[in-house]
């Protein structure tokens, strides 16, 4: 433990400015469980809280912890944390225990730590500073956990240039976040004199107003212009010189600061001002000397312009490294491009290769960025990536005479990121022959491509050789390669499943899919991991359980939650799924809700089983809604336009069963059947429309039916298929006076029941409420049948909820924890709002919830759901 981290500086006695009026702000912005205190370098934030700290009056005891890079492991994080409490608050038990690992932390340790602290007599208050290190979405995951099991009995104040990666949208939502930005931290004019002043310095209003425009407030800024002032003749007449014009600063601090440094100290900081921090040893490999921490170290003990971080490294102050490169560039354009190049190669070679990439991109050296990018195994980045925008501009700029085997691949991730398949896919073509046998980045960089390629082309052949490329490369890969980028296996996986679904292959789509799914927690897999759980659920659904699909969404809903995805980044395929199963439920205004958000969510998805399921399913609103004839023209679109040049055999089956229905629907039975003469009808609910078809149309009426006493009786069958396939059998039975009809349509109805299933009964509406006319016992057994289905009640219907002993019956299935909560946040009448912003879910989830909720307990709305779950006591206190 280095002790330092966990305790605040000390601000120096004599320079030091006290800030009453954000001592103030800091005073009040305490109260709430999240404080933010986020400005640039130099803005003065750490010593501005440390001032606050120092001065007392908190609501409770204080502990520090200034962050770095390496606290980013679970087990280093939440052990100094543990320090910082222990030093600042005294008293936390060992029973707490602290990680034994670097790498791992017991969820039960932190269960420990916020029962510690909500036992505490009075709030603390933790400060971490420099939090912008803090980027391991799992950390802050768990750090959001603590705040919201303290309750507010932890007051967390976070200091940095940089917002985390906690939900602060959500804090800022609930008025549990405070914020003191950079606006609120630039020095006004008359601090901007008191700084002056505490160096030395009494100037008159008009340099004041001078120094405080040139500098805009920024507290670093003015001190330095103090710092090189002090030793002048006149400092009025030397500070009232920057304001000769907008360049003047500049030209000003390079000579104060240069003219009185060595020669050796002048060259290094020249070339050290290409780097934001700069090790003593890159500083040698840039100089040529050996001199380098010698010199870093003089200048931080010499003055404020090179700060001593706590890894070794030094940090040039922002201000001046610009203006020293600025020089450097004027004075030696062409140095400048070589020793970005001899910092990518040592940054490179000392495992840090983002720096590294960008220095070499800067220097014009291609090759070298994108072998970086390739060998590192980065090459997902590009597309996944929180930053894939930049990454991607930033190899647009990569000329087109860059033809290494690396620049290629880049080029071509650069492309399937722009959904530019068919390029990205010839680029590979041609450099995959010069590609050597035994190098495996560039192999599986043309895997990576390939396999994305062949989901946005619906290729699933090619999808298969690439993946079972990588699959073998994977075995030759550095094992630490799927928790230093998981997003590259990942999109790999994810690409595989959906070209297989786009195929049909539902078995195999689903195993690659779960692969996805299960990928490691990191902010490059967010999306894709949420992305995959969506097309599993689109799966379920098209096996016939929309259930189990609506399920599926809501635990892709709860990860992207907890992984903080933005609902605007969230896949189509989740509204797709929701509006496919509102679909079967006949909720036709929710399946028309989903399909808009589908068109002003975030950016369109361009692959082919997107494109397909948005046709289809508006298809089936339109047939929802009765306008079969605008179905047809839209699914020959679609077959003619948009998939006209990736079609496959499933893509094909999914048109025309639907084209089928649509024809059933229009009372075309001999159109329906002639739309699959020529397509193969291989799923189970392709097998029924088509039974559907037949029987309507008096043609192989017996195959028709031994083909839906199959589907009746096979186990793997769905229940929307099943239903579908029981009303068939019991409507043939009844038109041939069979004596089974009734039977059947009891079954069918009680497998819809679960799921409350209408559209299959809509779909047969008048055959069904002219036969529950004949059974007003079964109609009244089923009242979560839409009321136009069911003969009128002559006597009111019994309650759905109680047993034929008058108790209260158990719902159709559990209701969740999270359901229970979002249960007792409307029996407290919150909106869906509130209890989103209450229970830190996003809108769409709680409405998700609730859905599932008034299915399980067969109600229409959250009042009647609070009130039946209130009469099954299903909100007492557990």
């Amino acid at each position: 433990m280095l002790i330092t981290r966990v305790r605040p500086p000390c601000p120096p006695a004599a320079a030091f400015l006290r800030r009453d009026r954000l001592l103030d702000r800091l005073d009040a912005a305490v109260l709430r469980p999240v404080t933010l205190v986020n400005g640039p370098a130099g803005a003065g934030k750490t010593l501005l809280v440390a001032d606050w700290l120092a001065r007392g009056g908190l609501p409770g005891p204080a502990g520090w912890l200034t962050l770095e890079p390496s606290d980013n492991q679970p087990g280093t994080f939440w052990a100094y944390v543990r320090e910082a409490l222990q030093t600042g608050v005294a008293g936390l038990p060992e029973e707490v225990g602290a990680p034994a690992r670097a790498e791992h932390v017991e969820p039960s340790l932190l269960i420990r730590l916020a029962a510690w602290i909500n036992a505490q007599p009075r709030p603390l208050v933790l400060v971490l500073d420099e939090c912008e290190h803090l980027d391991n979405l799992r950390l802050a995951e768990q750090l959001h956990d603590l705040v919201r099991h303290t309750a507010g009995r932890l007051r967390l104040v976070l200091v940095g240039r940089s917002e985390p990666l906690l939900p602060l949208h959500r804090y800022r939502a609930a008025g549990e976040l405070a914020e003191v930005r950079a606006a609120d931290l630039a020095l006004d004019r008359a601090e901007t004199a008191a700084v002056l002043e505490r160096h030395g310095l009494r100037v008159g209003a008009s340099t004041v107003e001078a120094v405080h425009h040139a500098v805009s407030g920024w507290a670093a800024g003015v001190r330095l212009l103090a710092l090189a002032a002090q030793d002048a003749d006149d400092p009025e007449a030397y500070l009232g010189r920057i304001d000769a014009g907008p360049g003047a600063l500049s030209d000003f601090l390079l000579a104060e600061v240069l003219r009185t440094q060595p020669a050796p100290t002048q060259d290094l900081l020249l070339r050290c001002s290409i780097l934001g921090r700069v090790h003593p040893d890159l500083a040698d490999a840039l100089t040529g000397r050996r001199d380098g921490r010698r010199i870093l170290d003089q200048l931080h003990q010499d003055n404020a312009f090179t700060e001593a971080l706590p890894d070794g490294w030094y940090r040039l102050h922002p201000m001046l490294a610009g203006i020293l490169r600025l020089h450097l560039r004027a004075a030696t354009p062409d140095r400048v491009d070589e020793l970005r190049v001899r910092a990518a190669h040592w940054l490179a070679d000392h495992g840090q290769y983002r720096a590294a990439l960008d220095h070499a991109a800067e220097a014009g050296a291609w090759e070298l960025a994108a072998r970086l990018l390739v060998d590192q195994f980065a090459l997902g980045e590009l597309v996944a990536g929180r930053d894939a925008p930049r990454l991607c501009a930033l190899f647009a700029r990569m000329p087109p005479s860059e033809h290494a085997p690396a620049a290629e691949l880049v080029r071509a991730a650069v492309h399937l990121a722009h959904d530019e398949a068919a390029t990205a896919l010839r680029i590979v073509e041609r450099v995959e022959p010069r590609l050597p046998a035994d190098q495996t980045p560039l192999q599986l960089a043309a895997a990576f491509v390939q396999t994305g390629a062949a989901r946005l082309l619906g290729s699933a052949p090619l999808a298969d050789r690439a993946a079972r490329r990588a699959r073998e490369l994977e075995d030759r890969a550095p094992a630490d390669l799927p928790e230093r980028h998981p997003e590259l296996l990942t999109l790999i996986a994810a690409d595989l499943g959906s070209a297989l679904l786009w195929h049909g292959r539902l078995d195999e789509a689903c195993r690659a899919l779960d692969r996805a799914a299960r990928a490691p927690v990191a902010p490059t897999t967010a999306r894709l991991r949420h992305d995959a759980l969506c097309r599993l659920a689109l799966i379920d659904y098209l096996r016939g359980w929309p259930g189990r699909a609506e399920r599926r969404v809501r635990e892709a809903d709860e990860e992207a939650d907890r992984s903080s995805l933005p609902p605007d980044s969230r896949t189509e395929v989740r509204d797709l799924v929701l509006a496919a199963t509102a679909l079967e439920r006949d909720e036709v205004a929710e399946a028309r809700e989903s399909l808009h958000r589908m068109t002003t969510g975030g950016a369109p998805e361009h692959d082919p089983v997107v494109t397909l399921g948005s046709s289809v399913i508006r298809a089936k609103l339109h047939l929802a809604q009765g306008r079969p004839d605008t179905a047809l023209r839209l699914l020959e679109e679609t077959r003619r336009h948009e998939l006209a040049d990736r079609p496959s055999d499933w893509s094909r089956e999914r048109l025309a069963v639907t084209a089928c229905a649509a024809h059933l629907a229009a009372g075309r039975p001999q159109a329906a059947v002639a739309v699959l003469d020529e397509v193969p009808t291989r799923a189970p609910d392709s097998v029924v429309v088509a039974a559907g078809a037949r029987l309507a149309a008096g043609r192989d009426e017996e195959s028709a039916l031994a083909e839906l006493r199959a589907l009746r009786d096979d186990p793997a069958v769905g229940s929307a298929t099943r239903t579908r396939a029981l009303l068939l059998l019991a409507q043939a039975d009844a038109g041939h006076d069979g004596p089974d009809s009734t039977r059947l349509l009891t079954q069918a109805l009680a497998t819809a029941e679960p799921e409350r299933l209408c559209r299959p009964f809509r779909e047969s509406a008048p055959w069904v409420r002219r036969r529950l006319r004949h059974l007003p016992q079964l109609a009244r057994a089923h009242s979560w049948l839409p009321g136009d289905l069911r003969p009128p009640a002559r006597d009111p219907d019994p309650d759905p909820h109680r047993g034929a002993d008058g108790e209260p019956a158990p719902p159709t299935e559990p209701l969740t924890e999270r359901e229970r909560e979002i249960l007792l946040c409307a029996a407290r009448l919150l909106s869906t709002q509130e209890i989103a912003e209450e229970l830190f879910l996003s809108p769409n989830t709680v409405k998700t919830h609730l859905k599932s909720v008034n299915r399980k307990l067969l109600t229409a709305n959250r009042r009647d759901a609070v009130r039946t779950a209130a009469r099954l006591r299903l909100l007492d206190a557990k």
